[in-house]
């Protein structure tokens, strides 16, 4: 049973999809972000970044325990563990990697401070309605979906011809992208990808997990933990 700490955000269900997908058995343990969980001293142990997800897996290598933090990494550990979901092919895995690491160093930050600058920032106490980030960003995630759309019509996934952690890595972000202010209609095979990953079962279930909990950080307390720390 893999011990899976967890908050419901675009990094954190990259994780459960992928124990979804891989069909693990797995025990949630909740980081609630706005409270400042991440924080606490003994989950520092296992994410010394203080950022969720993180996993436990008692039966890591060589049957003894290993903790792992950081969302792309973890997705790799599973996809070795299980042989699942990371091609066939050294080509195949070199593809993986490379729309994986692409996820990690531009979309997720990329669409993240999107989010920040887009619908928190106006809303913190004093308003930050800064209207260069604001277009930066935009207009960064804009670029990015362009180049993911250029990919996607040439492949039926992200990294070819076979669905993959990169797809997983780059959906939870991608979904969100009305929030960052984009658009569809100039980009329709990404629009098709966002539908194709939208109705499998593992990426449902993964994103439904713990929904319930999801907010929209305009408390202020939360805002004092997850934006000024």
């Amino acid at each position: 049973m893999i011990d899976l700490y967890f908050w419901p955000t675009p990094n954190g269900w990259k994780v459960s999809i992928a124990l979804e997908e891989m069909e693990l058995p797995y025990e949630t343990h909740l980081i609630n972000i706005g409270k400042g969980d991440q924080f606490d001293p003994e989950f520092l142990k296992i994410s010394p970044n203080n950022r969720m997800p993180a996993i436990v897996d008692p039966d890591g290598p060589d049957g003894a325990p290993v903790s792992v933090f950081e969302s792309g990494a973890i997705l790799m550990y599973l996809a070795r563990k299980t042989g699942r979901f990371y091609g066939k092919t050294e080509r195949d895995r070199i593809a993986v990697e490379e729309w994986l690491m692409w996820q990690m160093g531009g979309v997720g930050p990329m669409a993240g401070q999107a989010h920040h600058f887009l619908k928190y920032a106006p809303k913190l106490e004093p308003p930050q309605d800064l209207p260069y980030p604001k277009d930066r960003y935009r207009s960064e995630v804009g670029r990015l979906y362009g180049v993911l759309d250029r990919r996607l019509a040439e492949n039926e996934f992200v990294a070819g011809d076979f669905y993959s952690i990169a797809d997983m890595s780059i959906w939870g972000w991608a979904s969100l992208w009305e929030g960052q202010q984009q658009v569809l209609e100039d980009k329709p095979h990404f629009s098709r990808w966002l539908d194709m990953m939208s109705v499998r079962p593992g990426v449902q279930a993964g994103r439904a997990l713990h929904a319930e909990l999801r907010g929209d950080h305009r408390d202020r307390s939360a805002q004092g933990v997850l934006f000024k720390r």
